[in-house]
Parts: structure tokens; sequence; C-alpha cells
């Protein structure tokens, strides 16, 4: 079982850091590595929550609820990504960087929990819309992006 354990938090990792790669790519502040912790952690965390504590459910009596320490990783996670978005200049920025935080996690969880298929269709969805989007900015809606060289410029004028 230890050995499918650890699979199970390797493909969270990998999962989660296949996202940072994209973000890393794009030079966004949350980059391989910490996608990469966040998939592992989230599959660690997984794990622990539907078999660590198997030693201690001895008797009927004692009820143990898997999902506990789930829910704690998606409100952790929250707490991360908050600390993520920032306003600055009139704009938010961060929220995509907080929001792949928050999928990088699901799918480290969703890993931990041996659903490796969900967990690499999720991570292959996410990249194709990051990268999908990207494209559109650039060569479909360039219109609609404002350049942070026009942000200076404008700036400086005032």
């Amino acid at each position: 079982m230890t050995t499918e354990f650890i699979l199970r938090i390797f493909i969270a990792g990998m999962l989660g850091g296949a996202i940072g790669l994209e973000r890393e790519y794009r030079a966004k502040e949350a980059g391989f590595r910490t996608h990469f912790l966040v998939g592992l952690g989230s599959g660690l965390f997984m794990i622990l929550s539907a078999h660590g504590f198997s030693d201690v459910v001895l008797t009927e009596a004692v009820r143990h609820d898997v999902s506990r320490i789930a829910a704690q990783v998606v409100s952790g996670i929250g707490f991360i990504g908050a600390g993520c978005i920032i306003f600055q200049k009139h704009a938010v920025r961060g929220l995509t960087t907080a929001a792949g935080l928050w999928v990088a996690a699901a799918i480290g969880m969703a890993a931990g929990a041996g659903m490796y298929a969900v967990a690499t269709a999720a991570t292959v969805m996410v990249i194709v819309c990051l990268e999908l989007m990207n494209f559109l900015h650039h060569h479909v809606f360039p219109h609609n992006r404002k350049d942070e060289y026009d942000a200076d410029e404008e700036e400086g004028a005032a």
C-alpha cells in the first residue's frame, strides 16, 4: 500500500507541476515549485484523511469522517490564493494564479484519492484553458488587452 501512496503523491505533485510549468513560462508569480508543492501537499493530505487514522479507528463506535481534512485543504488553499491577489494601478492581478493554485490542490486531492484519470484530465483541461486564453488574448482579441507599456505611458503623462 505504501508504494501506491507514494505513486499518488508523485502523480499529484507532477500534475500540479505541469500547471506550474505553464505559469512559469508566462513569468507569473506562482510557478512550477509552488504548484508542485500544492499538488503534492494536497495529495498527501487526501491520503492522510482517508487512510492516516485507520489504526485509531478500532471499533464500530468510533466514526471516521474522511472528508474533514479534505475540506480544510480547500479552506487553506483559499487563504494562500487570497495572498496572490493584489489591487494595483486600478486593476486586480493574480486571480488566475489564485485559481491555478486552487485547481492544483483539487487535482492533487483527486490524485491522492487514486483518481488518476480524473486528475490527469483536469490538468489537461487547465493547461488547454490557459494556453487557449493566452492565444485568444494575443491573436484574436488583442484590442481587449491593455499592455503594460500603454499603462506606463499613461501613468507618466499624468
